[in-house]
């Protein structure tokens, strides 16, 4: 049975840089070989959970700017599955959580920047959604439940996002991480610890820095879907920072494990 993972996807030089954490995520990807692939972005946001349905190659989106231009000579040319996607909606459906269909959408940057570094040959069907950043934290773990038996048919589900994301306080340069933010993800991963979920989802009021590591939670949200889609179990796969605060603490979930 496949875990989820949550993977941070950071800046969009992923696809271009030499650094330990892409070289995790090559490495990633040679550990699993799904069928599909089901990912969350933080990039896609809507009211309602949408979802995109399509057959043919996704359109590879550049939503971002001032980067070099050999970064948006990057395509990821994977192919969505309408089968699955319909599928989704049906399982959300029977767990009461309405979702829409999307067969226009690309990849947004949240999603083809590491599976570029994990799977570079685009060759696995790829069925990305949309979040709410709006919803409770016991909502997006519960849209995460509503998936969780994919990983017993080899399909992979993915949360990208960031646990600590302030673009605001960043230190350009700065290769060691600030203090807050350490204590950020260091709360978080003794809460997982605890199987504490009630503590986890009141984040926002007790974890330390919450309001610095999150002020807005879109990149957030894919972590407590991920955690809803694997399971309680939580093994640490990758701990760094860059720019003094952006983590790329990437976590797998799972029915057995432990923080390691």
């Amino acid at each position: 049975m496949l875990p989820s993972l949550f993977l941070a996807h950071g800046s969009p030089m992923l696809a271009l840089e030499d650094t330990a954490y892409t070289r995790f995520l090559r490495d990633l990807g040679q550990t699993f070989s799904p069928k599909a692939i089901v990912i969350f972005t933080a990039h896609w946001e809507s009211e309602r959970l949408t979802i995109s349905s399509r057959d043919d190659e996704y359109e590879t989106i550049y939503d971002f700017y001032g980067f070099p231009e050999e970064l948006y000579r990057i395509e990821y040319p994977a192919k969505g599955s309408s089968q699955l996607a319909a599928r989704l909606q049906q399982m959300f459906a029977a767990a009461g959580i309405a979702a829409d269909l999307d067969k226009t959408r690309g990849l947004d940057h949240g999603a083809w920047t590491l599976l570029y570094r994990m799977y570079p040959t685009a060759q696995i069907p790829v069925v990305q959604l949309s979040v709410n950043p709006y919803l409770s934290a016991e909502a997006q773990y519960q849209i995460g439940q509503a998936l969780r038996s994919l990983g017993e048919e080899d399909i992979l589900v993915i949360g990208s996002g960031v646990t600590v994301h302030n673009l605001r306080l960043v230190q350009w340069g700065q290769s060691t991480a600030e203090p807050w933010a350490v204590e950020f993800d260091d709360w978080l991963l003794a809460t997982l610890g605890n199987r504490d979920l009630a503590t986890l989802f009141d984040y926002a009021r007790q974890a330390p820095h919450a309001h610095k590591a999150v002020p807005r939670p879109e990149h957030f949200v894919p972590f407590l879907i991920a955690l809803g889609s694997g399971g309680n179990e939580a093994t640490v796969l990758h701990r760094s920072y860059d720019l003094g605060s952006l983590s790329y603490l990437s976590i797998e979930f799972s029915s057995e494990g432990g923080i390691s």
